[in-house]
């Protein structure tokens, strides 16, 4: 058997902190290109297992595993520009990155290590299985085969000490490398220990940091009364746009057709989280979303529907009536948001009532009024600034063979892969260059 000091003499020594998305990609690309890799990840396992790097006792890929609901979207099978466009903050900082490794080399990576994979709606990329654990079992057979050392250990310092950085874990151990590369993610889901360690590092080595504010998280609504009401309801196939509530005529910021849910908050599911990207301080500037039940008709189609609708049902109640075309858990809200008695005979709904409905169906409109907290937010917008960071190599431009990459940069992107798309290729592009490649 080697030993393995022996086999490690004159290799690079990473350290990679944190082990997510971007963690598990960086340790092992380095390793593969030659690097001595340690990996830290605090988070520790449920299952209490013997290790000498701690490798079965740390929970990797905690967050990883719920992406996607669980399936784990892994990227978005689209080019470069199509990419770009899903990219609302500082693309052009991500040119090089995504062209170092873009989806078709994510999805090769993953096929390569076993994994098959399946294009869904909007080229959203995910395993066959539709279980994220597989993605996750991938990267940890990808560490053992490359011989990355994980360290099971919260690290509360690391310092730059003669050309090389002295890493402190919570447990006083004290470790050296030659290079470091930070990936720790944002503030978006601390359970999974997004806690921001990332930032209280880079500005310790001199790093400015946008402050983080969720992205990808859903809105609580001036009308919290009524979405309460409709708790746990979930809309498929209609439109949401977002447009400025203090402005009619002004340009809407977001519409799309998907799926989307009432909550006691507000309003959730995936098309409030994909409009949540657009909209900023909805506190101070207000935002007016508009559910559109029926995108496939017409009003006027609508308003045929409701006459025959009443005719035909002319004795019952109108909130039963409308159970036809509304859920039935909407149908009194709905009511009441048009200003109808729910328990008035359809065949006592006026014309100017009817109009009024038609008009609802077309218009559901809601006030948006906060962000819910960043806690549950898919991810962090914000992070350390990328003027300060190669965007060729992903090194710090103000300290020397220190790298970033994933989440805590301030980069995000829209529902689709493409975060995580985002994770994959800064880590790679950061790994690659940290081996000197």
């Amino acid at each position: 058997m080697k030993n393995e000091m022996t086999e490690n003499i004159g290799k690079i020594k990473i350290a990679v902190i944190g082990g997510g998305a971007s963690g598990l990609m960086c340790a092992c690309v380095s390793a593969q290109n030659g690097a001595d890799v340690t990996l830290f990840e605090k988070n520790k396992s449920d299952r209490f297992l013997k290790s000498e790097t701690f490798f079965d006792n740390a929970y990797l890929g905690k967050k990883l595993l719920i992406t996607g609901k669980g399936r784990c979207n892994v990227t978005n099978n689209s080019d470069v520009a199509e990419f770009m466009k899903n990219v609302p903050t500082n693309p052009k900082f991500l040119y090089a990155a995504y062209n170092a490794f873009p989806s078709e080399k994510t999805m090769k990576f993953f096929e390569d290590n076993g994994i098959r994979l399946k294009t869904e709606r909007g080229n959203r990329v995910f395993p066959q299985s539709d279980k994220s654990i597989d993605i996750l079992s991938a990267f940890k057979k990808k560490l053992k085969e490359n011989g990355v050392k994980v360290v099971n250990r919260k690290v509360v310092s690391i310092d730059n000490k003669d050309g090389s950085f002295e890493i402190l874990t919570e447990e006083k151990e004290k470790y050296k490398f030659d290079k470091c590369v930070i990936c720790t993610g944002g503030l978006s889901y601390p359970k999974t220990g997004s806690d921001g360690d990332g930032y209280k590092f880079a500005k310790k080595f001199g790093h400015t940091v946008r402050e983080p504010e969720p992205s990808l998280v859903p809105l609580e609504c001036k009308e919290n009364e009524l979405c309460e009401s409709m708790s746990g309801l979930t809309l498929k196939n209609v439109k949401l746009s977002v447009s400025d509530a203090l402005n009619p005529n002004s340009k809407t910021v977001f519409s799309e057709t998907g799926e989307m849910l009432f909550t006691h908050f507000g309003i959730s599911g995936p098309l409030v989280l994909s409009a949540s990207a657009h909209i900023k301080n909805p506190e101070k500037n207000k935002y007016r979303a508009d559910i559109d039940l029926k995108p496939a008709l017409e009003i006027e189609k609508i308003d045929e529907k409701l006459v025959k609708l009443f005719s035909e049902k002319s004795n019952a109640n109108v909130s039963n009536a409308l159970c036809s075309m509304l859920p039935k858990s909407m149908t009194e809200p709905f009511c009441k948001y048009c200003g109808v008695s729910p328990s008035i005979k359809a065949n006592s709904v006026d014309r100017e009532t009817r109009k009024r409905m038609a008009k609802a169906f077309k218009k559901f409109s809601l006030e948006i009024s906060a962000f819910r907290p960043i806690e549950e937010a898919v991810i962090t917008s914000g992070g350390i600034n990328v003027k300060e960071i190669n965007p060729s190599t992903m090194e710090s431009k103000i300290v020397k063979n220190l790298y970033f990459a994933g989440e805590v940069i301030d980069v995000d992107a829209y529902t689709g892969g493409f975060n995580l798309q985002i994770a994959f290729c800064t880590a790679y592009l950061a790994a690659k260059s940290a081996c000197g490649k």
